[in-house]
Parts: C-alpha cells; sequence; structure tokens
C-alpha cells in the first residue's frame, strides 16, 4: 500500500507553487487535496482573484476523484465525448488546466489545484507544485 499524502508532503507542494506563481508574476490560489479530495492545505496570495478560490479548489478535488488533470478531462468533455456533461456532477467539476493528480509509486494520493491567471500560468504553477512532491 502506498503512504497517504500527509500535510508534510503537502507543504512543499504548496510551497514550490506559490514561488512558481511570484516567479511569473501572477497572484494564484493554490488548494492541495488527498485521495479522497479533501482538502489538505490551501493559500491565497495577495491580489489573486477571489473567484478562483473556489476554482482552485474544485480543480484538485475533479483531479483527485477523477484520477486525471482537469485538461484531460476537458478533452473527454467536450460534446460527443464519452464524459459530456461530467462537470455538473459531484458538485461541480472544473474541465479546464490547471488540476493535477499528484501520484507515489504509479498511485494517486491528491491533487494540487491553481487558479487566478491563464489557464496556461495555472497549469505552470501546478506543474511546479507536483515536482515538488517528496
Amino acid at each position: 500500500m502506498v503512504a497517504p499524502l500527509t500535510l508534510a508532503d503537502a507543504k512543499p507542494v504548496l510551497e514550490a507553487a506559490l514561488a512558481k506563481a511570484e516567479e511569473i508574476g501572477q497572484p494564484m490560489n493554490v488548494a492541495v487535496v488527498d485521495a479522497g479530495a479533501h482538502l489538505v492545505t490551501f493559500a491565497r496570495q495577495d491580489g489573486a482573484i477571489l473567484a478562483s478560490i473556489d476554482i482552485a479548489t474544485r480543480k484538485a478535488r475533479t483531479s483527485a476523484l477523477l484520477k486525471m488533470t482537469t485538461a484531460q478531462l476537458g478533452e473527454a468533455a467536450k460534446p460527443g465525448a464519452p464524459l459530456y456533461g461530467v462537470e455538473v456532477t459531484n458538485g461541480g467539476l472544473v474541465i479546464f488546466g490547471g488540476g493535477i493528480p499528484l501520484e507515489r509509486d504509479g498511485e494517486v494520493i491528491g491533487a494540487i489545484g491553481v487558479s487566478a491567471g491563464s489557464v496556461e500560468q495555472d497549469t505552470e504553477v501546478a506543474e511546479a507544485g507536483v515536482a515538488a512532491l517528496p
């Protein structure tokens, strides 16, 4: 069995994402959830869009629940695709980039969700967080 995501694991993920946001000059909201999509840690940088608090958290939840990136889900949820309409389930899922699973030994142990910049910026910041998972 793979060890679950702990707060000690989540802190460097959060800190790396926040550092990347500072580096690119875009204040962000960053959420880290466990495999059950429960919030482990969160931060809102000064100046980050308030509406993006919910979006970042939903990106992380979406990614953990479906074990895929929110960008991948977006492709699967396009009109005519197999998961069209999925975004209205589970209390609201997000189907654009910025949510990425956190994996250990090939198993999803949580996810990071980032919001307040462009989709590309959100994804870049989330990727920095993923790279810092101990």
